[in-house]
């Protein structure tokens, strides 16, 4: 006879700390912003109210806070898709369903500046990771109304910026400088 792998990891982690980013269950709002780097959290926390850190390590820091009332958290990915997954993944065990990434991004069209804001619509996934969680041929697409809100919050607040709106697809890729 042959025992099989159970491949569901939930009994081993939901509800429990987690591994690489140190949350616990309660300590993450429903609502994450992703940046990339650890001290984008920390700039991202100015803009909340009662913002605290509850945990860095490794490449992951996060804080939480409130926005408006509502209860929001911010965690670093790290660098590239494996990282990311792995906070996505770990913060969802522990009560976060919705995820924003928000940082830098590499931009290849022409007349995009430093400071523009990109809001995307979909990605290509041009990456190892993805092919993990969904089938090569299927549609990375954002949220039709998150992404609908971004893009009108964005041209809303260009106004008083000096910025300009891009909306469109982008990629994710293992090679952050392929294209060179």
């Amino acid at each position: 006879m042959v025992d099989t792998i159970s491949l569901d990891k939930s009994e081993k982690v939901l509800g429990k700390p987690q591994y690489h980013i140190q949350v616990r269950p309660g300590q993450v709002g429903k609502y994450v912003l992703l940046p990339g780097d650890p001290d984008r959290v920390l700039r991202i926390a100015k803009y909340l109210d009662d913002a605290k850190e509850i945990a860095f390590h490794r490449e992951h820091r996060t804080c939480t806070g409130t926005y408006k009332g509502i209860t929001v958290s911010a965690t670093s990915t790290g660098m590239g898709c494996p990282s990311t997954a792995i906070a996505v993944e770990e913060l969802a065990n522990v009560g976060a369903t919705h995820f924003i990434r928000v940082g830098s991004t590499g931009a290849l069209q022409k007349g995009m500046e430093i400071g523009d804001i990109v809001v995307s619509t979909g990605s290509m996934s041009l990456d190892g990771t993805s092919s993990y969680y969904a089938h090569k041929g299927f549609p990375a697409v954002a949220s039709f109304f998150l992404t609908r809100s971004l893009f009108d919050a964005a041209v809303k607040h260009k106004e008083e910026g000096n910025f300009n709106v891009f909306f469109g697809l982008s990629a994710a890729s293992d090679a952050f400088y392929g294209e060179t």
